[in-house]
């Protein structure tokens, strides 16, 4: 049995993510000096994210502006190949937990702001796929174990807005799930024919089907409410029923509205369209949420207030917690220690899970482990500056998390994703387990 699998070489990058900004690709040789093994490379890309919350890990960037206005990483190609590499060289890659811990000794600081998350992130992604590789087993298994084999259901945005549109939408994501299908293939099928036939109706209303950074359109729509008029009627147009064959997901990216002078949430897009200032308090969007969900068939909301807001969450989570899913993602930024808090305070019942928030493979792992221990979900998702790396499909299958936010089925940025996890169930075959977390919704 294979017990020692050395780091032979680490080698970092920069490359450009879907955004057409720099980010780091790294690339890990393992294999060195055992008999049959001459080396086995892996490389994996960060990705990075538009809309962040504060309490992420740092995204070391160079802040050079005569360089791609700033956004390069020069900084952190660097301390992958000084710093990072020393710090890995020579030991076992098959110890992934290890090889992270010696990542978060080397930055030393609680944020990865002396290294940059975006460089212990690579390092860690990389090494796991080269074990993989070196084990000849899938990714999924060698990150999950023997038995995994939970296929994830998709969260798939078709509509953009927020900080990943130039629209007047203001909440950043709309997003379909299908509540009926019985595989992860009828899944993706049923959520990708909706998207056409959304398109067919925006050409219809002669409204644009320009895309967002995650590949939904972003059209100019007058409020949430007219978005979901659309998303019903593109559910109805493609032949499924609303409620039952699909039910409806939000991300609000609540911190991105908050005017913190004033304490007040800002729309600033439903404002321009109905001619006049829109704000919302605490109580006020919990309220609107409240409606929303009454009227429309929503089962998931995400960043429904912003991050620092706890007490505005408890009380969230008092209200809607018991008959949908409340999202921490900002608010927990993949970190145990505001999970934890979370938890003691009952605020939300799920984390968003973003590799890159964290920095480290085994961090974001823990964070999941920690989420369902509680009783809470978890979502495995992409950012808004993607790259063609489909390392998340093999993360939500290996932590059975249940569900992925991966996108519109537009892009090959997002596609990758949905293409691993086709891949992933082919594998699986018979023994696949596709359990939707919102199956009979509005029965």
């Amino acid at each position: 049995m294979l017990r020692y699998l050395p780091v032979r070489r680490i080698h970092a990058r920069q490359v450009l993510d879907s955004r057409g900004n720099p980010t780091v690709e790294v690339e890990a040789t393992v294999g060195e000096g055992i008999v049959g093994l001459d080396g086995y490379t892996a490389k994996a890309i960060v990705p990075s994210g538009a809309s962040t919350g504060k309490f992420e890990a740092i995204e070391l960037r160079d802040g050079d502006k005569g360089k791609y206005l700033g956004l390069g990483v020069e900084k952190a190609v660097a301390n992958v190949n000084t710093k990072l590499a020393e710090a890995v060289l020579g030991e076992n890659a098959l110890n992934q937990s290890y090889i992270d811990h010696l990542l978060i000794q080397t930055d030393g600081t609680e944020n990865k702001s002396s290294v940059g998350a975006n460089a212990s992130l690579g390092v860690s992604m990389a090494v796991a796929r080269a074990a993989a590789m070196a084990l000849r087993i899938p990714l999924y298994q060698y990150l999950g174990g023997c038995h995994t084999r939970k296929l994830p259901v998709p969260m798939m945005n078709i509509l953009n807005g927020g900080k990943h549109a130039d629209n007047t939408v203001d909440l950043q994501e709309f997003m379909i799930m299908p509540s009926g299908a019985g595989s992860l293939e009828d899944g993706i099928r049923i959520c990708t024919e909706i998207y056409h036939f959304l398109k067919i109706i925006l050409k219809e209303r002669k409204l644009s089907t320009a895309v967002g950074d995650e590949g939904g359109f972003a059209p100019d729509l007058e409020d949430s409410r007219d978005v979901l008029e659309l998303i019903v009627q593109a559910v109805e147009r493609a032949g499924y029923e609303a409620g039952k064959d699909i039910v409806i997901a939000i991300d609000a990216a609540a911190s991105e509205l908050y005017d913190e002078e004033r304490g007040v949430y800002y729309f600033p897009g439903e404002s321009r369209m109905k001619g006049e200032d829109i704000f919302r308090d605490s109580r006020e969007m919990i309220s609107y949420y409240e409606k929303l969900t009454e009227d429309y068939p929503i089962v998931s909301i995400e960043d429904g207030l912003e991050e620092d807001d706890w007490e505005g969450w408890k009380l969230m989570t008092e209200r809607l917690g018991n008959r949908i899913q409340l999202v921490g993602d900002d608010l927990f930024v993949t970190n145990r220690k505001r999970l934890g808090c979370g938890i003691r305070l009952k605020a939300a019942n799920a984390i968003l899970v973003k590799v890159n928030q964290i920095g480290t493979l085994s961090e974001a792992m823990d964070a999941v482990e920690m989420a369902h221990h509680a009783g809470y979900r978890a979502i495995i998702s992409h950012r808004s500056g993607e790259t063609e790396d489909s390392f998340i499909a093999d993360l939500a299958v290996a932590t059975g998390a249940g569900q992925i936010k991966t996108g519109a089925p537009c892009r090959s940025d997002r596609n990758a994703k949905y293409n691993q996890l086709l891949r992933i169930s082919e594998n699986l075959g018979e023994l696949a387990v596709y359990e939707n977390p919102f199956q009979g919704y509005g029965d």
